[in-house]
């Protein structure tokens, strides 16, 4: 399992979500509370949106507590969206390519959960990402499959339901291996322009996604976990949500896969 967390709003420091809460998201790659993994150490990466449509990407295989070099950047890029992510494998190697977030064209992706037996039915999974998309497929991730499949459903024009026929079909794959959950997520993506969160669990367990608007910050945090630990005003999305941010509004649908 992973943590991450993401923003949308009036432009931040990077290091106003990553680095300097009491519970940031480095503070939470060293000690989660509400992670299976207590450490989160097999990498980390931040994608951020400022003058080009295209994200910036920063991705190492480092611990996200002993890289000095993202509190560098960190501290010094402002930016109105990004995406930042800490990384406990589930079974892929630990490579820049299989951090997160994962990035095509406009669009920045990360993901906190697992599909069931994936390695078992990865080529499988492979195959059916449309030629369009299989050009960025650059690791080996179950998480990077989900997004790029969501691209080639249509993500652009319809985030729900693209999201949720490329989780049905993962999780088709998954029942063929008989291992289970089939699927567990909380998942984020932006096109730089909106910011959604994903909750979904095949099974009762569901991992957690939190949101709250900040008026120090003037903006939206999506987070796995809050990052003070006792602040209030943290709303939890529920399972089989979808919430769409925009730095005015957050709306909440239903997100039911098609599997």
């Amino acid at each position: 399992m992973c943590r991450w967390a993401a923003y949308i709003g009036a432009p931040i420091f990077l290091e106003d979500i990553i680095t300097l809460p009491g519970h940031s998201l480095v503070a939470q790659s060293i000690e989660a509370d509400e992670c299976k993994t207590t450490t989160n150490a097999d990498g980390f990466g931040v994608a951020w949106y400022n003058e080009r449509p295209e994200p910036g990407l920063f991705r190492d295989v480092y611990p996200a507590w002993s890289d000095p070099n993202l509190r560098s950047v960190a501290h010094q890029v402002r930016a109105g969206v990004f995406l930042s992510h800490v990384r406990a494998s589930t079974g892929s190697c630990i490579s820049r390519n299989n951090c997160h977030p994962f990035a095509a064209r406009n669009w920045t992706f990360m993901h906190n959960g697992q599909v069931g037996g994936f390695e078992q039915v990865r080529k499988a999974a492979d195959m059916a990402i449309p030629d369009d998309y299989y050009g960025f497929r650059r690791g080996s991730t179950d998480s990077e499959v989900l997004f790029l499949l969501a691209l080639g459903y249509g993500l652009e024009n319809d985030p729900c339901g693209a999201m949720e026929k490329a989780v049905g079909e993962l999780v088709t794959l998954s029942r063929r291996t008989g291992v289970t959950p089939h699927m567990r997520l909380s998942a984020a993506i932006s096109d730089g322009t909106t910011l959604y969160a994903y909750r979904y669990s095949s099974d009762s367990i569901a991992p957690s996604v939190y949101y709250r608007h900040s008026n120090s910050r003037n903006g939206w945090a999506v987070v796995s976990e809050p990052l003070e630990r006792n602040e209030e005003g943290w709303q939890s999305l529920a399972p089989g949500k979808m919430l769409a941010l925009t730095g005015d509004s957050a709306v909440v649908t239903d997100f039911v896969p098609d599997c």
